[in-house]
Parts: C-alpha cells; sequence; structure tokens
C-alpha cells in the first residue's frame, strides 16, 4: 500500500517540479504565452500562498506544509488500509504540499504558471491544483463513501 502511494506521488511530483522547471527555464518571468482563448502560461513567482495573500510569509508556510504532512500521514494513513482510490488521492495532496515546499525552500517563492484568463483567476500550478483536486475528491469519497 505505501509503495503504492510513494510511487503515485513522486510521478506527480516529478510532474509538478519538471513543469515549474520547464517553464522557469523556457518563458521569462512575467511573460504571457496565450494557448487559447481562456488559457495562458503566464511566469510568475507567488511569494505568498493562493491570490498572493500573506505574501513573505515563507517560513510559516513552509512550517504549516510540514505540519500538514504530518497531520495527513497520522490521522488518514498511516495503520489504515486504503483503497486505491484513496492512494490516488492521498498522493496527489501530498505530492501538492511537497512540490510548493520544495519551491519555497529553494527559491523562497512558489513557481505559477497556469493562468486561466476566462476569469481572471489566480495563476496557479500543477501542485495547486493536486492540492485543490485531492480535497474535493476526498470530500466526495467520504461524502458516498464510494
Amino acid at each position: 500500500m505505501y509503495k503504492k502511494l510513494i510511487i503515485f506521488g513522486i510521478i506527480f511530483l516529478l510532474i509538478d517540479q519538471l513543469s515549474k522547471g520547464l517553464i522557469s527555464l523556457y518563458i521569462p518571468l512575467n511573460e504571457s504565452i496565450k494557448l487559447t482563448n481562456f488559457l495562458s502560461i503566464t511566469y510568475v513567482h507567488n511569494i505568498g500562498a493562493a491570490f498572493s495573500i500573506l505574501q513573505g510569509a515563507r517560513w510559516l508556510f513552509i512550517i504549516l506544509g510540514i505540519i500538514a504532512l504530518n497531520i495527513i500521514y497520522i490521522f488518514f494513513i498511516k495503520d489504515k488500509k486504503l483503497t486505491n482510490f484513496e492512494i490516488i488521492i492521498y498522493a496527489l495532496m501530498l505530492s501538492g504540499i511537497i512540490g510548493n515546499i520544495i519551491d519555497r525552500l529553494l527559491y523562497g517563492y512558489v513557481i505559477d504558471f497556469i493562468d486561466i484568463t476566462l476569469f481572471n483567476f489566480a495563476i496557479f500550478n500543477f501542485a495547486d491544483s493536486f492540492i485543490v483536486i485531492s480535497v474535493i475528491l476526498l470530500v466526495v469519497f467520504k461524502w458516498k463513501n464510494i
């Protein structure tokens, strides 16, 4: 069970970190490439949290991320018999948290680049997506008891 969780977690983490590396390598900071009428790749540095709140609180986010990792492991994973669906959910969640912690540790900011221009939404990355998707799936899973 833990083997599957680790393998999927590494795959998701690699998707996140490789995408951020490629964006920072090939797109100039604060530049944007329009992909469709509603989606662009816009390379930005986020020194805050979602929607750039609490800017400059780097160490707070690192500490909160580490606390979240421990809480998720202790209360939801450790000594539990997880279904394959739950393994994917937790792999997404943990890799998303770890991906953004890595950015904060290495650079002092999170690399964001997915820009949904249709709604003038916040620019985000795969790690953010993984966290949001995993939380939604977990709520639905627990509510519907899939």
